[in-house]
């Protein structure tokens, strides 16, 4: 097991996730996990449409990048190792607000606005729909310019190697990216 990372000091405002690394680059992991429902464990469960959506997709597989940090290195890294991966839960629930919240004030001002110059309920859709384009423009260029800002990176706190990696591995069952 590693040590954990110095921005995650407090492992109880995080979200947790076990992976299994697919791929590996000089400066980051790629990491295969599986999509598990908690609605099971929630008090909302019928009365949410989220459980729907996780109860299509859960048991899915998704690949996350996993940029590793100064004091770990890629070649103590093998294919199929296990990690335990984890980003803080402030940073996912800004991120929620921005992909959500974004949008629909977008929609809102749009509709506000156009419908101050035209009256029409056809203008203030046109309003609406332009505004909820640059809502979307908006979340994107949050996406593009935020890519690499460390706190909304997962980050590794475990590694546990697979059991057929021995200490003396050879290079053949890791793969380098470039």
């Amino acid at each position: 097991m590693n040590a954990e990372p110095s921005e995650l000091r407090d492992l109880n405002s995080t979200i947790k996730e076990q992976g299994r690394v697919v791929a590996i680059e000089a400066d980051c992991l790629w990491v295969e996990t599986i999509r598990q429902s908690t609605c099971n464990s929630c008090s909302a469960q019928k009365g949410c449409g989220h459980g729907l959506m996780n109860k299509a997709a859960s048991g899915q597989s998704h690949h996350i990048r996993v940029a590793l940090s100064a004091d770990q290195n890629s070649q103590s890294f093998a294919l199929n190792d296990e990690v335990d991966i984890a980003i803080p839960e402030k940073s996912l629930v800004q991120g929620a607000l921005i992909v959500y919240l974004l949008p629909l004030f977008a929609l809102l001002a749009g509709a506000l606005l156009v419908s101050q110059w035209w009256l029409g309920d056809v203008a203030a859709f046109i309003g609406a729909l332009l505004g909820f384009l640059i809502g979307i423009a908006g979340v994107k260029y949050h996406s593009v310019a935020s890519q690499n800002n460390p706190s909304f990176q997962p980050v590794i706190i475990a590694h546990d190697s697979c059991n057929s990696h021995s200490g003396d591995s050879s290079k053949s069952d890791v793969i380098q990216l470039v």
